[in-house]
Order: C-alpha cells, then structure tokens, then sequence
C-alpha cells in the first residue's frame, strides 16, 4: 500500500509520501518507476493517494481538465469530491461497491490534501476530516503516526516532522520504502 503523512506546525504545512508501489507479492521500488510520487498537484493543493494505482492516473487526467476545484476548507473539499463521484463513476468506470451494508457508495479512495489553509483527509464514503497537527494514511500510517506524535513537541518543523513519519513507514512496514517526496508550503494567516 503506502505510507502518507500531513503535518501543519507553526507557519509551514507538509505532506509527504513513500515511493514503493506493491502489486501482491511483487514490489516496484522508486529504481524501477519513472514517476514514483503519490502527490498531485492542483493550484496550490498537494493531494497524496493511497490504495490502487489507478487513483493516481484518475485524479492527475481530474485535476489536469478544464474544471475548477476547491480544496479551500473541508466544506469544499466534500463538495469537490461528491461532485467528482459522479465523474469518476461515469467517465472513469470507479465501481463504487464494496459492503452490502454501507451507507454510501464508496469513491474508493483514501487521500490527504495539504494547501496553505490546512492539512485534510478523505477517505472513500466522502468523508472529509481537518486536523490540527498531523494525520497519516496507508499501511505505514500506525508507524508514522507514533514517530510524529513523538517528534510534534520537539524543536521541529512540519517538514521535518513529515520526513520521520515516513522514515517510520519505511522502517515498519513492508509496503512502505523510501526515497520519500516532501512538499512544504508557508501556512496562510488565515
């Protein structure tokens, strides 16, 4: 799978992601992969994808269309992606089944979005989270979450503090490796 992270601190907000992608048994490291980050970027939006592949080719031919998309706040970003599931489902062939029971249908997609109004997660019945510090996401999440809970009070920035909760992923988890990318934007005042 994957290990993603965002961490907002002080003035700076950063996301950052893992490299490998795993097919079962089989894994294609960064060496092997000609486009290897997880993040995608719209306007001043870093998104990191985690879960199938596809994802990543799905929201770069999204992102890279004539529409406008707002991840300015968590209202926003529930509406970009209720407006999306359609578009995933029609044009992308996105088959939104996975329990008999669940509420919704699912997007199938878990995400963290990182811009200078905050850090974001969307996980696949659309539901949208702001958090306040850090969150990760992907296999490596547990791992990467205790490094940065440990780290968040010591001298560090978001960006540093990004880097050790991927570093743990990779050191953890098995579907998780470096190299890693980082992006770091300045926190509006807002």
């Amino acid at each position: 799978m994957t290990t993603l992270v965002v961490v907002r601190k002080d003035d700076q907000i950063a996301i950052a992601a893992d490299s490998l992608t795993t097919f079962g048994d089989t894994r294609l490291s960064a060496e092997f992969d000609s486009s290897f980050d997880k993040i995608v970027h719209h306007g001043d939006t870093f998104i990191g994808l985690c879960g199938s592949a596809a994802h990543q080719l799905v929201f770069e031919s999204l992102l890279n269309g004539s529409r406008e998309y707002d991840f300015s706040s968590k209202a926003a970003i529930f509406e970009t992606f209720r407006k999306l599931h359609p578009i995933l489902k029609e044009r992308h062939f996105l088959n939104p089944k996975e329990e008999e029971d669940d509420p919704y249908e699912s997007t199938q997609i878990t995400a963290l979005i990182a811009n200078p109004r905050g850090i974001y997660g969307v996980y696949s019945m659309r539901e949208v989270f702001e958090y306040t510090r850090f969150w990760a996401a992907g296999s490596g999440r547990d791992f990467a979450l205790g490094a940065m809970h440990s780290a968040y009070a010591q001298e560090r920035s978001a960006e540093q503090i990004a880097r050790l909760g991927i570093e743990a992923g990779a050191t953890f988890d098995k579907n998780t490796a470096l190299p890693l990318t980082i992006y770091a934007v300045p926190r509006s005042a807002s």
